[in-house]
């Protein structure tokens, strides 16, 4: 069954479940002008981090490609948590001093963040990329994995405020089969197989090591660049089954998942054929992407190129850093994007009937637009909340001298993005070398805020000004699905019209936004009503859902159980 068919069926039956109601302040009603507008507030709320790459001139590869950043609610108190990765001395590839810690801040509620790094116990070992977040035991607490060049880390998350390294014992240190320890980049938490518990995916770029990085460019230090990716053997990806008991089995090969090399970077999650099984992106730097394909028997297949995002459309491979898998045209499928270099221009694909998609840069403008741009960390998102999803991109070029501002680009609703940059306040023209970014609503007053890491420089807190229109928010729990409730499907309908999405956090460049999933309902719109199904097959009917609310939506026990309200 189709999720159009399942949602149209839970219009007809009533299956409810559970509901918790946070209160959080209600939307401005009044109608404004549209607009999209952010004000930085890293440093008047306390995020002093910063991402250091140790780079000294030598050019190492690593230097220029991390890192990611992460939303997590560590303290399960319904307000966004920030998880920054960080770098290490070179040629070491060790956090030899505080500098080069991982960051984890507490939202303090208030506008402002506490660092609770050492006392949570999260300060990472190694060259770390990226983040990603779920919770892997359904205990109820959100649980982090970090993906590095040297090391990879699993945290679970006590629920006591502090976290316990289990990579050892459970299995997920991005060692191949040979023990040799994989570049990782990215990483996604995803239940594949259905069984209601998360499996781990981790995307991996190339073979690297400081004692045999090549030197490009010139013998002279004033000379050297860092050098193409053609430069460097490309690594398969990594699928770590969740067995239980907190162990994973390494199946990337029986699962059809690590059978090609490649030199991945983003990584984003989706159901693009409407199967409700989850299927995998990954961008590769100058090389052909991937799209794997769930066949609902425990494997993936590899589709990329015949479903047409493998190339651009010139039939030629960009140099992809960040992706994200979502609706933006409104048609109920998830499209992709891309981000690469400038001049190469970041790629669209729209989602055309579940069995292959075609190359909407230029239709879209983001041809047009992305000219200028290195884009890296980049998401759909709907920042003016008039239920169309707007793109961010996280820009910066490779070397100290390819500072960028970040950009953002409108929905029209037909189809286009409109560059919204110049009037998004002067926060957002600020120019440096941007990696990671995620989103999330830090201050739960009903608009989408930015986190942006970049090299050498503090980091970014976007606070979302933009004029304020209704809004609908909510947090799945499962219950025989997976607790975060990643891969449920979700239809919110209002009398404007009808949204889709995916409960996916994986996003842009090696980062992991909220687990929450937000929905811009425009002026007019006062309520909605939501449909969902769910990962493990139940579904759930929720009707006159007032905006401008928060909502903690737990799986039904049963398909005939009735609502409940906590």
């Amino acid at each position: 069954m189709t999720i159009h068919q399942t949602l149209a069926l839970c219009l007809a039956l009533f299956c409810g479940g559970a509901i918790r109601l946070i209160q959080v302040p209600r939307a401005d009603r009044k109608s404004l002008v549209p607009s999209i507008r952010f004000e930085n507030t890293a440093a008047a709320a306390g995020l002093d981090f910063v991402l250091r790459n140790d780079a000294a001139g030598r050019k190492y590869q690593v230097e220029t490609m991390l890192g990611g950043v992460a939303v997590i609610d560590f303290d399960a108190d319904g307000w966004p948590d920030i998880y920054a990765v960080n770098g290490a001395t070179l040629p070491s590839l060790q956090k030899s001093v505080s500098r080069f810690h991982n960051r984890l801040y507490r939202n303090n509620r208030n506008g402002s963040f506490s660092d609770v790094t050492e006392q949570a116990g999260v300060s990472g070992k190694g060259y770390s990329m990226g983040a990603a977040v779920g919770d892997f035991d359904n205990d109820n607490w959100e649980d982090l994995y970090v993906a590095g060049v040297n090391e990879n880390i699993l945290y679970r998350n006590n629920g006591n405020g502090t976290f316990t390294d289990i990579t050892q014992s459970s299995g997920v240190d991005g060692r191949d089969r040979s023990k040799r320890k994989l570049w990782s980049v990215a990483a996604a938490w995803l239940d594949y197989d259905n069984d209601g518990d998360l499996d781990l995916w981790v995307s991996n770029y190339c073979e690297w090591s400081p004692g045999d990085d090549p030197v490009c460019g010139g013998l002279a230090s004033s000379a050297r660049t860092y050098c193409s990716p053609d430069s460097y053997r490309g690594q398969p990806n990594l699928l770590y089954r969740n067995e239980g008991n907190h162990t994973f089995k390494e199946v990337s090969l029986e699962a059809g998942a690590g059978n090609q090399l490649g030199k991945g970077m983003g990584l984003a999650i989706s159901d693009f054929n409407d199967d409700g099984y989850p299927d995998v992106f990954v961008a590769h730097d100058n090389a052909r992407n991937q799209l794997f394909r769930n066949t609902k028997n425990g494997r993936f297949e590899e589709v990329g190129i015949s479903l047409g995002v493998a190339f651009n459309d010139d039939g030629r491979p960009i140099s992809g850093m960040g992706t994200d898998f979502r609706d933006y045209d409104g048609d109920g499928r998830p499209d992709i994007v891309m981000t690469g270099l400038r001049r190469e221009t970041f790629e669209l694909f729209r989602n055309m009937d579940g069995k292959e998609f075609a190359d909407a840069s230029a239709e879209s403008g983001l041809l047009r637009l992305s000219q200028p741009w290195s884009g890296w960390s980049c998401g759909f998102v709907d920042f003016d909340n008039d239920g169309r999803r707007d793109l961010f991109i996280a820009n910066g070029d490779l070397d100290v001298n390819g500072s960028q501002p970040n950009r953002v680009f409108r929905n029209d609703g037909q189809g286009r993005f409109l560059d919204a940059s110049p009037g998004a306040g002067p926060d957002l023209q600020l120019a440096r070398l941007h990696r990671g970014a995620a989103f999330a609503d830090f201050d739960n007053d009903g608009r989408v805020d930015v986190v942006v890491s970049s090299l050498n420089q503090p980091i970014e807190l976007l606070m979302n000004r933009s004029p304020r229109k209704q809004w609908l928010q909510l947090k799945l729990r499962g219950s025989h699905c997976n607790r975060s409730g990643l891969g449920a499907q979700v239809l919110c309908r209002t009398n404007s019209g009808r949204q889709a999405a995916w409960v996916a956090n994986s996003v842009g460049y090696a980062s992991a936004s909220d687990l929450r999933l937000h929905f811009g309902l425009g002026d007019a719109a006062l309520e909605a009503g939501i449909a969902i199904r769910w990962p493990c097959g139940r579904t759930q009917k929720v009707e006159n859902v007032a905006g401008g609310q928060f909502l903690e939506l737990f799986e039904p026990a049963t398909k005939n159980e009735g609502p409940k309200t906590d």
